[in-house]
């Protein structure tokens, strides 16, 4: 008799001003406070500057902002994601989205999960694909092209190295 292997997957719902964003647990390194960031010299608007975090200069961004969501500044009980790269940036092992309170943690059963958009279809650069998780709309966000476009954006603000 063969057992059935569970494919469930420990993750994270992550609340943003005008969505909720689907990830592996894996790749949130920790959540933390909101504070100001430091400002980062002609960045783009969504690129909201750094934040100190174990010694690192995190940048920040808007996922919201980056994608073209309605957003809304940091509410009181914003807090901030630092997620692990996946694009191999040395100087940008990790990164920062504003949240809107703490991820929560989630088992994703692939009976309880079902794609509303695939990465053939058109999506904004930064979202990888659109799902449905227990009647809660999501995206799974493009990790990979999220951290480009942030390495893009410091090294066009002369600010690559200072992370």
């Amino acid at each position: 008799m063969n057992a059935v292997v569970s494919q469930d997957i420990r993750g994270v719902l992550i609340s943003v001003s005008g969505g909720k964003l689907m990830l592996p647990n894996a790749t949130v390194a920790e959540v933390i406070t909101y504070s100001n960031p430091e400002p980062v010299a002609n960045a783009p608007k969504w690129l909201l500057g750094r934040v100190r975090w174990r010694g690192w200069g995190l940048p920040i961004v808007s996922y919201s902002q980056m994608v073209g969501w309605p957003d809304e500044a940091a509410a009181l009980g914003a807090k901030v994601a630092v997620l692990k790269g996946v694009g191999g940036y040395a100087k940008m092992p990790y990164f920062a989205i504003v949240t809107q309170g703490f991820p929560r943690l989630i088992t994703i059963a692939e009976s309880e999960l079902s794609e509303r958009s695939a990465r053939d279809a058109w999506l904004p650069e930064g979202i990888f694909s659109e799902a449905t998780f227990h009647n809660d709309d999501c995206v799974v966000p493009d990790l990979a092209s999220i951290e480009a476009k942030i390495a893009a954006a410091l090294q066009g603000a002369g600010a690559m190295a200072a992370a």
